[in-house]
């Protein structure tokens, strides 16, 4: 279901723009049909952006081999299992988001599932709440990973080439070795704890001494080539089954830290869900995403909604009250997420409510282009519970986001995650094991009332993730995107949107520019950006505690831009804070 935020009129120069484009050959063909035999052009074949350069080849080989978007984002998440096991990987879940040129939405939940024994108080040790870096390390923290169902589920829907291969790449990159790139060796020396805590991890990444493998050491996965074979020859149904299945179980069972009970069953009865994605308009545009137990969807179009009524275009990027007013709208979206947000199968979550016009716009009547919001509390939507308590942002880290369009114009939005650097720790058959269950609220109470987001077996744990697509006003696929970053990742989605829709930016200029954000107690300013020296106007509108911080970053999209002759053409983007590339067949 769509829903409206505000009315209004579309400047005439989007239409003539969007009609200026010609389609591009065999765009309006079916996403089941038969790859077209002739030749085409490297940007009319599809095109890939993911966060690493390897992964992204992976996705255009499919692409040149008749595969569909989804085909590419499979053999993404496979290749980043290899080559940036910090972030995220088939021991981990994600979020699919699909998207098909006559415009039909789908959205996946691949996200991680507690096992059936997890209570409440799962990260309650000797009467106190275990802190989230203690909580991280070890088998409490390990849900069951959702990865390979959802891409099971998917690819069974809108696949094309046969599920064995999308696996070469890589196996490849897993049994002819990969190189440490500059990334992986700075998150390795950042946490060589959990990187390291497993044996089969430092057998991977850590040389005879202890230290982490420099930069530019060949590493070769045999285990993870080993089990990329196996899964290709047999079905995901061998991840989830059999010898694989009991190996999860019994190394997070037996954990040297924090073990916890998960057993064979936990597997074997995970399933990837289909969920309503949550779609909304942006003055012209149409926003869709993933709706809960994500709640990045609903705070991007939440805050989408609440900025409409000002004239952000008319600022443009470089005014402070433009970042401002984004900053309190993302204050209001946040407050919210923080209590109505969780695993909808669990509890009663006002979604609809939520985005609905009329609440987003009582919200954003708090909103002022000359002052601070002093306090930001949560409102009360249509179907909103009494029961739940409000809680705190939770730490989030080890995310990634890739995106696919095919030759047909269907596109594939993808976020996936370990959550923090390299998971738990805990190795399996060559991958890290997710610590996604450090997602929940780790006290599951808060002032005498429980929070909606707290651990309950067989729950899945709320998350940031936001992959969204837009449409434009004339009904074709204009943006795809999507970023890393635990409680970031939304507001980087926001500043890509606003910075291609509203400012006129490419994405790729969109993704480069700074950021500014509230995290927690403060309002957070990218330093060494021109953004930094904005600090002063920001406090000067009443925010009290304004700093500029390095920011970790990681931001990938793909838009649909004017070319030559009246003909658009898909262009890549990828986070020039990252590894980031795009790629096409």
């Amino acid at each position: 279901m769509a829903f409206r935020f505000v009315r209004s009129l579309a400047p005439a120069a989007l239409f003539v723009l969007a009609q200026a484009c010609a389609p591009l050959p065999n765009a309006a063909r079916p996403a089941n049909a038969p790859a077209p035999t002739a030749s085409l052009a490297a940007e009319e074949m599809g095109v890939v952006t993911a966060a690493d350069p390897r992964a992204a080849a992976a996705g255009a080989e499919m692409l040149r081999l008749g595969g569909s978007a989804t085909d590419a984002a499979i053999a993404v998440m496979l290749a980043l299992t290899v080559v940036e096991p910090q972030s995220s990987g088939i021991g981990g879940g994600g979020f699919l988001v699909t998207a098909d040129a006559a415009g039909t939405v789908e959205s996946f939940d691949g996200r991680e599932m507690a096992p059936a024994a997890a209570t409440p108080n799962w990260f309650t040790v000797d009467g106190k709440v275990l802190s989230h870096s203690d909580a991280v390390p070890g088998g409490r923290s390990v849900g069951v990973p959702g990865n390979l169902r959802l891409a099971a589920t998917v690819h069974a829907r809108s696949g094309k080439l046969p599920w064995r291969v999308l696996f070469g790449p890589a196996i490849r990159l897993a049994g002819d070795g990969f190189a440490i790139t500059p990334r992986l060796a700075s998150t390795l020396a950042l946490a060589p704890d959990i990187a390291g805590l497993d044996p089969a991890g430092r057998a991977l990444f850590f040389g005879a001494d202890g230290a982490p493998l420099p930069v530019g050491t060949v590493v070769r996965n045999p285990a993870l080539a080993a089990t990329f074979e196996k899964i290709a020859a047999l079905g995901a149904d061998s991840f989830y089954l059999g010898g694989n299945a009991k190996a999860v179980a019994a190394k997070v069972g037996t954990s040297p830290r924090n073990p916890a009970p998960m057993s064979t069953a936990d597997l074997a009865g995970y399933k990837a869900k289909r969920r309503d994605p949550v779609c909304g308009r942006y003055r012209v545009w149409r926003v869709c995403s993933m709706g809960p137990p994500s709640a990045g969807g609903v705070t991007v179009l939440q805050t989408l909604g609440m900025l409409e009524r000002f004239d952000l275009k008319a600022m443009g990027p470089a005014s402070p009250t433009a970042w401002h007013l984004i900053a309190e709208a993302e204050r209001l979206a946040f407050a919210d997420r923080d209590t109505w947000l969780a695993d909808p199968d669990f509890v009663p979550v006002p979604t609809a409510g939520l985005i609905d016009p009329t609440y987003v716009a009582a919200r954003s009547a708090l909103i002022s282009d000359s002052a601070t919001m002093a306090d930001v509390a949560p409102g009360k939507p249509a179907g909103a519970s009494d029961r739940f308590a409000m809680a705190g942002p939770i730490p989030e880290n080890g995310t990634t986001h890739f995106a696919a369009v095919d030759r047909w114009g269907n596109a594939a939005s993808y976020t996936s995650t370990v959550e923090s650097a390299f998971g738990s720790g805990l190795v399996v058959g060559g991958y890290y094991l997710n610590n996604e269950l450090t997602d929940f609220n780790l006290a599951p109470d808060r002032n005498g009332k429980p929070t909606a987001n707290r651990v309950e077996g067989g729950k899945r744990p709320r998350s940031s993730m936001s992959p969204v697509v837009v449409y434009g006003p004339d009904g074709h696929l204009r943006l795809i995107a999507g970023a890393a970053g635990g409680y970031t990742i939304p507001p980087q989605v926001i500043r890509v949107i606003i910075g291609t829709l509203d400012w006129n930016l490419s994405a790729r200029e969109a993704i480069a520019q700074g950021i500014v954000m509230p995290a927690p107690g403060v309002l957070a300013v990218e330093s060494g950006t021109p953004l930094a020296a904005m600090v002063p106007a920001l406090q000067a509108l009443g925010h009290t505690k304004v700093v500029a911080v390095p920011l970790r970053l990681k931001a990938n999209a793909i838009e649909w831009v004017p070319g030559e002759n009246g003909k658009c053409h898909w262009v890549g983007a990828a986070d020039p804070r990252s590894e980031g590339a795009t790629a096409s067949p």
